[in-house]
């Protein structure tokens, strides 16, 4: 059996990486000044950041027109008995129920959408791994359940250095922004039942880095065969340098870089830093 692996933009997966393991892309966009662009195509990850820092609009973001997955999933049909399909977790996006509706519509290939239940690169951990196997000639029926494993050993935390984006995108209300800016609280947020929550309220931007940290050593402690990314927005030598020390810290961890790009970086903003790690 022939298995094509799909996932969208915000898996963040470098464009070498995708083209690699063969992993096809369907990409959200961003609209800003009533122009839509989409991520990772129209528009570069330090445009959108220069756009948002000197912009008076928050931007929106909207998900792919069902049309587009379609088309994909029918040219993808051609060559492919089965496709699966990686996104968003379903409760930031309707990105998962589009491919599901997609999938419903076309004819010579099952498609079998899959709800990461978060975004960014620890969604991208189960699109390559998918791809590796698919590589290898593994069925859906193969696949899938190693990707329930990971999640059952998926972590991903991520601080906000800037609470204006979280108020300005509604999900945080300006007295609580105006406070929480005064004190210097970083809040710490993780995904929990599909939907981005706090995990702790921490007062400095070093003392969040560091509790990221710890909850890593829990999982490494227990002797897990750990595999981490480090996420960024717009803050690349900070990132390196965190590799650097987390390397040092973990030689058994296997690190890597990735980053929040525009559509989920339109919600948490600039200098943003995130973690997430899962089993091997």
């Amino acid at each position: 059996m022939k298995t094509a692996i799909v996932t969208d933009s915000t898996s963040y997966i470098p464009k070498q990486v995708r083209e690699t393991f063969d992993i096809h892309m369907i990409p959200l966009s961003v609209v800003i000044k009533g122009e839509s662009y989409r991520e990772e195509i129209d528009i570069t990850v330090k445009d959108f950041y220069d756009e948002v820092r000197y912009g008076d609009k928050l931007p929106t973001t909207t998900q792919p027109p069902i049309g587009e997955f379609e088309a994909l999933f029918t040219e993808l049909a051609k060559d492919f008995d089965a496709i699966i399909s990686v996104h968003l977790s379903s409760g930031i996006s309707g990105t998962y129920q589009g491919a599901v509706a997609a999938g419903n519509l076309i004819a010579g290939a099952k498609v079998y959408a899959y709800d990461s239940e978060l975004s960014c690169m620890a969604q991208g951990f189960y699109a390559i791994k998918a791809a590796k196997m698919a590589k290898e000639g593994k069925s859906p029926q193969e696949i899938l359940p190693v990707l329930d494993e990971m999640k059952e050993n998926m972590r991903a935390y991520f601080m906000v250095d800037n609470l204006t984006h979280l108020q300005r995108g509604g999900r945080l209300s300006s007295a609580q922004a105006m406070i929480g800016s005064l004190l210097s609280i970083k809040p710490l947020l993780h995904f929990q039942d599909k939907v981005i929550v706090p995990f702790e309220k921490i007062r400095t931007r070093k003392k969040a880095l560091k509790r990221i940290v710890d909850l890593l050593d829990e999982d490494v402690k227990k002797g897990k065969n750990l595999q981490a990314t480090i996420i960024h927005a717009n803050r690349l030598d900070e990132a390196l340098e965190w590799k650097v020390e987390l390397a040092k810290q973990y030689p058994q961890v296997e690190f890597n870089i990735s980053y929040f790009g525009p559509v989920i970086g339109t919600h948490l903003g600039e200098g943003s830093m995130g973690l997430c790690w899962t089993i091997k």
